[in-house]
């Protein structure tokens, strides 16, 4: 029995045999680390059998998203997307001019930044519930960062050059992290971070907006709580009361909107119309009753036509390209967070995906081209 045994450990033994396959040369392993690192899921694996034709153009959907969702528009979805562009347009009126005001820009600007950018993201975008916009957190950290280097009083045009710029490099550094596939970091960003800084940045906005609340003339360019309450009631004699009322009356219209929809939600176009209808009867009481005499601030005259190219505004002066540069990567951060965040809420609603690499490259992208045509630093923006 022992014999037999040792017999068949033999012949296992002799017909068990390892082999070692050939070692991969360094440029084997160097690519296979690198498509580990950037591309762990492979986006491209299903069309490496397929025909050359086929490949390039499955490249072609994945990078530019229109040529993979266009082909099955129809007019169903167009009904509902042409409501929503409305809606979209009357809150972009508003919150252009007002964002653009937090920017410390000219209001046209703001109004501009509403146009080309959706336009870029349109084509390169893979969300399909997300509007984009200016946003108020990065516009008052641009303000903030450019502001203190130039002065937006003192010295508007370079001012406003040095705000392209920072907006032409939050595009370059989005669209290389996207390319890059580190849509991942943006993961890292907690929910009660995002959270804290928006309400933050809430409070920060009604205290800026009192400036106009009150019709004053003398306000102070530091955002803290301290300096604004300071500047409020240190220029009490500048408070117009004609002012107030009117800024209370359309308030309470917009939350009384706001209320209704919330009551009944079938009539939620209420709440969508408000920005419209506050900014129609304000133009329109403001021309009538000549606010302008009574304390009440205006917009002024606001140019004609669609957006100018400023390429040449560019400013890549060493004095100050920090400013612009830290402005950039930091506004960069906070727009993908605040971007992708809204645009994956939405997604999980709809049991859909979004990639957050492609969202990168769509927001690089279009502040890339914003920044060539007027624009300033655009996103996804929670309101809209």
């Amino acid at each position: 029995m022992e014999q037999h045994d040792q017999t068949q450990s033999q012949a296992i033994t002799s017909t068990t045999k390892v082999i070692f396959s050939n070692p991969r040369g360094f440029g084997a392993t160097l690519r296979s680390d690198l498509k580990e690192m950037f591309f762990p899921d492979d986006p491209f694996k299903d069309l490496g059998n397929q025909p050359p034709l086929r490949r390039t153009r499955g490249m072609l959907e994945y990078f530019v998203p229109v040529f993979e969702w266009a082909p099955r528009y129809d007019l169903k979805v167009f009904r509902y997307d042409f409501l929503a562009g409305v809606t979209i347009a009357s809150l972009a009126i508003p919150q252009g001019i007002s964002y653009a005001n937090l920017a410390k820009v000219p209001p046209i600007i703001g109004l501009y930044s509403s146009f080309v950018p959706a336009i870029v993201y349109t084509i390169f975008g893979s969300s399909q519930n997300l509007a984009v916009g200016t946003v108020a957190a990065c516009s008052l950290l641009l303000s903030e960062t450019i502001g203190e280097k130039v002065s937006w009083s003192e010295n508007p045009t370079l001012y406003l050059h040095l705000v392209f710029t920072a907006t032409l490099f939050t595009g370059i550094f989005q669209t290389v992290l996207g390319l890059l596939r580190l849509g991942i970091l943006v993961d890292f960003l907690s929910h009660s971070t995002i959270i804290g800084f928006m309400g933050g940045t809430a409070i920060i906005i009604i205290f800026q907006q009192l400036k106009g609340f009150f019709g004053l003339k003398h306000f102070t360019q530091k955002t803290d709580v301290i300096s604004v309450l300071h500047a409020i009631f240190a220029n009490r004699d500048e408070w117009h009361w004609q002012s107030a009322i009117v800024g209370i009356i359309f308030l309470s219209f917009l939350l009384f909107t706001r209320y209704i929809k919330n009551k009944n939600p079938k009539l939620f176009w209420v709440s969508a119309v408000a920005p419209l209808v506050t900014v129609l009867v304000g133009c329109l009481f403001a021309y009538v009753a000549h606010g302008e005499k009574h304390g009440i601030q205006i917009v002024g005259h606001l140019k004609k036509g669609i957006n100018p190219p400023s390429i040449k505004d560019l400013n890549f002066d060493p004095k100050y390209i920090a400013a612009p540069l830290k402005a950039g990567i930091i506004t960069g951060i906070l727009a993908l967070a605040e971007g992708i965040a809204i645009g994956r809420s939405f997604a999980l609603l709809k049991n859909q995906k979004v990639d957050g690499n492609k969202e990168m490259i769509a927001f690089g992208l279009m502040n890339i081209v914003g920044s060539l045509t007027s624009c300033y630093l655009t996103t996804g923006n929670f309101s809209s």
